[in-house]
C-alpha cells in the first residue's frame, strides 16, 4: 500500500495549479444521465473517486471517453471527458459500487426523471458521519415518485405521466439533495421550488450547465431555487470550475510552512470566508489575474476561533487543515464543527506531531506549540489525510503518512504540486 514520505522544515514558493472541483465533477457527470445527446467537461480532475464514477455511470450505459492531451498541454491540465448516455441499459446502482463512494446514490434522480425507475443501493455510514439520505427521498416524492425501502435499496417509480413539480423544503441544508432535485425537477412537469437549499458554488455550476442543455433554472447560489420543468434536455460543453477546498488547503499549507505561492486559477470569492481567516492567522492574501497569492513571511500564526457552516460560511472540508495550522499558532484556538459528527479522528494523528489539541463535543481547543515533530500518522478520511500532510511540511524531522488512498480520492498529483515549491515529498510505492 502507498505512502507519502515528509522531511519537513522547507518553506513554499513557487506556483501550484488549482485542478478542476471535485465537489462539482462528479454531479456534473451524474447530470449526463438526464439526456441522450454528449455532454462534453473540460478541466475534469484525474481522481480516484472520478474514475469510480466513470464506471459507475458505465454500468447504467453512459460511454464515457477522454480526449487525449494535446503537446501544448500543461501537464497538471485537467482532462475533457465526453459522456454519451445514449441508451439507459440498466436502471440499478448496486451495493458494490454505491458503497464505495457516497456520491454515486445521486443518479437516482435523473434516473427517475428521465426513466421512471430507478433502483439506488443505499449507501449507509462513513468515516465522517451517517449523512443520512432522508431529504433526498422526501424531495422526490414532493415530486410524486414512490420510494420503498428494501433489502437495502431504495426502489422509486415515478408516476405514468412523469414527475411533477411542487414545493421542496430541506429541514437542513443538504448538498447533495439540493443536487439530486435539482436534476430531477429538470425534467418534471411544472414548476418547482427548492427552499432552504445548499448556496455552494458546486450548486451554481452544475445549474449553469444544466442552463446550457436546456434546463429553466433562476435563483441556483441563493436559497431558494426556481425550476420550471422541460421535456427534454440535449448535450452541451460545460467546463468545471477550480476546486476551492484544494485551494483552501494549499493556501494553509503556505500558511504554516511560509512562503509566497501563487494559486494558479484559484478564485477568491469562491473561498472569501476561509481567506478572511487565513488574514486573521497572518497571512497574506491577494488576489491577481492569475489567480490567488498567498504568502507568510517572517510573521507569526495568530490564533483564530472559527465555527463551521454551510457555504458561503468556513467550509467543513477545511476544518482538518485549519487545525493543522492553528497546532502552530501562538495561542489558543478554537474550531466548532456544526457540519459532521465523528469529523476530529484527525485530532489523536495530529497529537503524534506533538499538537495539544482537547475536545468537548463539538469543538476543539489547539493551544498552539512552537515545534512539531515528524511521526508516521494514519490517515482516516479524505481531509484528515492532508491535514497530515500540511503539519508534515511543517515539523521537523520525517513524516510518513500511512492510507494515502484517501489522498487519491480528492488531491491530483499532490506530491508533484509540493515538491516543484520546495517541499521535500515523495509517494513510496508497495
Amino acid at each position: 500500500m502507498d505512502r507519502i514520505r515528509i522531511v519537513g522544515g522547507a518553506e513554499l514558493n513557487g506556483r501550484i495549479p488549482i485542478s478542476g472541483a471535485k465537489n462539482a465533477a462528479l454531479p456534473l457527470m451524474i447530470a449526463s444521465l438526464l439526456t441522450p445527446e454528449t455532454l462534453t467537461l473540460d478541466n475534469v480532475p484525474r481522481l480516484a473517486d472520478v474514475t469510480l464514477l466513470k464506471r459507475i455511470l458505465g454500468n447504467h450505459g453512459v460511454e464515457v471517453t477522454v480526449a487525449g492531451k494535446r503537446a501544448t498541454q500543461d501537464e497538471f491540465e485537467g482532462d475533457t471527458v465526453k459522456l454519451t448516455a445514449g441508451e439507459i441499459v440498466d436502471t440499478t446502482a448496486p451495493y458494490d459500487l454505491v458503497s464505495r463512494m457516497r456520491a454515486s446514490f445521486w443518479v437516482i434522480g435523473p434516473l427517475l426523471a428521465r426513466m421512471g425507475e430507478a433502483k439506488v443501493s443505499l449507501p449507509g455510514g462513513c468515516a465522517i458521519g451517517t449523512r443520512p439520505v432522508d431529504f433526498f427521498l422526501t424531495g422526490l416524492k414532493t415530486l410524486g415518485a414512490s420510494i420503498d425501502i428494501e433489502g437495502g435499496y431504495a426502489l422509486a417509480r415515478a408516476p405514468s405521466g412523469g414527475l411533477t413539480g411542487g414545493r421542496v423544503t430541506f429541514p437542513k441544508v443538504s448538498v447533495g439533495a439540493t443536487h439530486v432535485i435539482l436534476m430531477a425537477a429538470s425534467l418534471a412537469r411544472g414548476e418547482t421550488v427548492i427552499e432552504n437549499a445548499a448556496r455552494e458554488p458546486e450548486i451554481r455550476d452544475l445549474a449553469d450547465c444544466l442552463v446550457k442543455m436546456g434546463a429553466r433554472i433562476e435563483g441556483a447560489g441563493a436559497s431558494t431555487i426556481h425550476v420550471q420543468g422541460v421535456p427534454a434536455l440535449h448535450g452541451a460543453e460545460h467546463s468545471v470550475l477550480p476546486d476551492r477546498i484544494e485551494t483552501g488547503t494549499y493556501a494553509m499549507a503556505v500558511a504554516m510552512t511560509g512562503g509566497d505561492i501563487l494559486l494558479e486559477g484559484a478564485r477568491r470569492g469562491l473561498l472569501d470566508a476561509a481567506f478572511d481567516v487565513l488574514a486573521e492567522a497572518g497571512a497574506t492574501v491577494t488576489e491577481t489575474n492569475e489567480g490567488v497569492r498567498v504568502a507568510r513571511n517572517g510573521a507569526g500564526i495568530s490564533p483564530v476561533t472559527v465555527t463551521t457552516a454551510p457555504y458561503p460560511g468556513f467550509p467543513t472540508d477545511l476544518q482538518a487543515q485549519l487545525m493543522a495550522l492553528a497546532s502552530r499558532g501562538a495561542g489558543r484556538s478554537s474550531i466548532t464543527e456544526t457540519i459532521f459528527e465523528n469529523r476530529f479522528m484527525h485530532v489523536a494523528e495530529l497529537a503524534r506531531f506533538g499538537a495539544r489539541i482537547s475536545l468537548d463535543g463539538d469543538t476543539a481547543t489547539i493551544e498552539g506549540v512552537d515545534r512539531l515533530n515528524g511521526a508516521p500518522v494514519m490517515a482516516t478520511d479524505l481531509r484528515a489525510s492532508v491535514s497530515l500532510v500540511i503539519a508534515g511540511l511543517a515539523a521537523e524531522g520525517e513524516t510518513i503518512v500511512n492510507r494515502v488512498y484517501h489522498l487519491d480520492r480528492g488531491f491530483e498529483r499532490l506530491e508533484a504540486k509540493l515538491s516543484r515549491c520546495g517541499a521535500t515529498i515523495e509517494r513510496l510505492t508497495g
